[in-house]
C-alpha cells in the first residue's frame, strides 16, 4: 500500500499538468479529434500538445511533428492510434521521458493471438522505459474537478463523489449523462480496458487515498488479482464503501467481457464469495450500482434495519411495505406515545401504525415537519422512506379556482415547494438519521429537483428506494462487524 496518493502511478494520468496527444486532427470524424474536442469543450487548463505529421494546429492547439520535438515532457500522453504503430510509440515517449500513458487503440488480447502478441510487445516496451499506463482498448480517464475529459462524450454535469473504475471501454463516458439526473457526477473515472500494465487493484487503491472520492463504484469482467483486490478492498473499506456490479457470472456475460477486453470471468459464486471477503457490496444492475452510491454517498449511518414509511396514499404505502420485506429489511410498530403525538395530525381514516397514511392532509406542510419529526424522534425509527407525491398542478388547480390569478398561485406554490425541501433537509441534518424518498411522480417535479440538488435520494420507485437502503444497512453492519 502506497503511503501518499501522489506516489499512485495514476496520479499523473488522472492530475496530468501537460498531455501529448496523438491521434487528434482537424478531421471531425475521428476518435482521436473527438475525444480532444470533448477535452478542450470541459475547459482543461494543461498544456495540450498535438502530435501530427502534417497539420501546423489542430483544434486550435500548436501541433508538433514528433513527441521529439515538445517544449517540455509532458505528464501524460493519450494514444489514439492505428494497433500496428501503438508499441513504437510508445517507445517514442520513453524517449522523450514521458513515464504515463493511456492507450485507447483497441486490437490487442481482444481480438485474439495475434493481437496478444501486439499487447505483450507493447508491455515490454513500456517496462523497458519505465512507463506505466491504461489500457489499451478503453477510453482512459475524465477527471471533472480538473476540467479533464479526453473521452467521446462531454460532460455536462457537476464535479462528483463517485469513484469508477470501468472494465469496459466506454461505459465510463456513458454514464456521463445517465447521473446527472440524479445530481451525480465523478471525483474521476477510470477506464483500464485489457489491464495490461494498470489494474482494477491499482485504481482501487487510488480511490481509496482521493479525499474527493466518497464511494466506489466498480464494474467488472474478471478480476485478475483475486487475492490483492481482497486485501486492497478490505483496507479501504473500513473508511470508505465499494460498491461492485460483475457481469462475468453467467456464459453469456462471460463470453461478452472475453471478447470485449480478453477478460477472463469466473463463476458468479466465486465472485460473491470474493465480495463478501472483501467487505465489497454488489449490485445486480447498473441502476443499483449507482443507486447504492447515492445512499451511501450522502446519507448518515443507520442505527439498524428498521425503515418507516410515510405516505398520504395506501397504495404507495403497501408497495413500499412489500419492497421493504423483500429487500431484507424490518418493517417496526411505532411506539404508543408515538402513535398518540401523531394522533392530532391525521384524520379519523388514517393508520397511524407503519406505514404511516395520511390519507388526506388540511395542512400538506405537516407532512413535510411535524411528522416525520415525530416519527424520527421514535426509537425504533432507524429509517425514514417518504413517498413524495407532486401536488403543483394540483394546488395551482385549486388557488385558481378560489380567484387567485395563475403568476400569484405559482408564486404560492414555489414558496411553499422551497418550505418543503428545507424541511426535508434541515430534519436530515438534525435527525442524523438516514431519509430516503419514492414518487411515482415525474423527473421535473420542482420538489424532487430541489431535493436531489441537495443530495438527497428521491427514487422512482419504492422498490428502488428499499434496495439502496439495504444497501446502505448492508454496509455500516459490516464496517461494525469488521471491528
Amino acid at each position: 500500500m502506497i503511503g501518499s496518493i501522489n506516489d499512485s502511478p495514476l496520479f499523473p494520468i488522472a492530475n496530468p499538468r501537460s498531455i501529448a496527444f496523438f491521434g487528434a486532427s482537424n478531421k471531425m470524424t475521428t476518435m482521436g479529434t473527438i475525444q480532444m474536442m470533448s477535452m478542450k469543450e470541459l475547459g482543461y487548463e494543461g498544456r495540450v500538445y498535438p502530435i501530427h505529421l502534417t497539420e501546423k494546429e489542430v483544434l486550435g492547439y500548436k501541433a508538433y511533428q514528433h513527441v521529439a520535438d515538445l517544449p517540455e515532457v509532458p505528464d501524460l500522453a493519450i494514444i489514439v492510434l492505428p494497433t500496428a504503430i501503438v508499441s513504437r510509440t510508445m517507445d517514442e515517449c520513453g524517449r522523450k521521458g514521458i513515464r504515463r500513458a493511456i492507450v485507447i487503440s483497441g486490437g490487442f488480447k481482444e481480438v485474439g493471438a495475434e493481437g496478444a502478441k501486439l499487447e505483450d510487445e507493447l508491455k515490454k516496451t513500456a517496462v523497458r522505459h519505465g512507463i506505466r499506463f491504461i489500457g489499451p482498448n478503453c477510453i482512459g480517464v475524465a477527471n471533472p474537478h480538473l476540467k479533464l475529459n479526453p473521452t467521446p462524450l462531454p460532460y455536462e454535469g457537476q464535479p462528483g463523489f463517485i469513484g469508477m473504475v470501468s472494465q469496459s471501454g466506454s461505459f465510463v463516458t456513458q454514464m456521463f449523462d445517465y447521473l446527472r439526473p440524479m445530481g451525480l457526477g465523478f471525483s474521476a473515472a477510470f477506464s483500464v480496458g485489457n489491464e495490461a500494465s494498470i489494474d482494477i487493484v491499482d485504481c482501487l487503491e487510488y480511490f481509496g487515498l482521493c479525499e474527493k472520492t466518497r464511494v466506489i463504484a466498480l464494474y467488472i469482467e474478471g478480476i485478475r488479482r483475486g487475492a490483492e483486490f481482497i486485501d486492497m478492498a478490505r483496507s479501504i473499506v473500513p473508511k470508505k464503501p465499494v460498491v461492485a456490479l460483475y457481469i462475468g457470472g453467467t456464459e453469456t456475460g462471460r463470453k461478452a467481457g472475453f471478447s470485449h477486453t480478453g477478460a477472463m470471468a469466473g463463476p458468479d459464486g466465486l465472485y460473491e464469495g470474493i465480495f463478501r471477503q472483501s467487505g465489497v457490496i454488489r449490485a445486480a444492475s447498473i441502476t443499483e450500482l449507482f443507486d447504492f452510491c447515492w445512499t451511501l454517498g450522502n446519507l448518515p449511518a443507520p442505527k439498524g434495519r428498521c425503515v418507516v414509511i410515510e405516505t398520504h396514499s395506501g397504495g404507495p404505502g403497501a408497495n413500499a411495505a412489500d419492497a421493504v420485506g423483500r429487500a431484507g429489511l424490518t418493517l417496526p410498530d411505532l411506539s404508543a406515545a408515538t402513535q398518540e403525538k401523531l394522533r392530532p395530525f391525521f384524520p379519523p381514516t388514517a393508520s397511524i401504525s407503519n406505514p404511516v397514511d395520511m390519507t388526506f392532509s388540511r395542512n400538506s406542510q405537516d407532512l413535510f415537519s411535524a411528522i416525520p419529526q415525530t416519527i424520527l424522534e421514535d426509537e425504533n425509527a432507524h429509517i425514514l422512506m417518504m413517498y413524495l407525491l407532486a401536488q403543483g398542478r394540483m394546488m395551482i388547480r385549486q388557488l385558481t379556482a378560489m380567484n387567485v390569478s395563475e403568476k400569484d398561485a405559482a408564486q404560492q406554490i414555489a414558496r411553499m415547494i422551497e418550505m418543503q425541501a428545507e424541511s426535508i433537509l434541515n430534519l436530515l441534518k438534525a435527525s442524523g438519521k438516514p431519509i430516503v424518498g419514492y414518487t411515482y411522480g415525474a423527473p421535473a417535479d420542482p420538489l424532487q429537483q430541489k431535493l436531489i440538488a441537495a443530495g438527497f435520494p428521491v427514487f422512482s420507485s419504492p422498490e428502488r428506494a428499499a434496495a439502496a437502503i439495504n444497501a446502505l444497512a448492508t454496509y455500516y453492519e459490516n464496517k461494525a462487524n469488521s471491528h
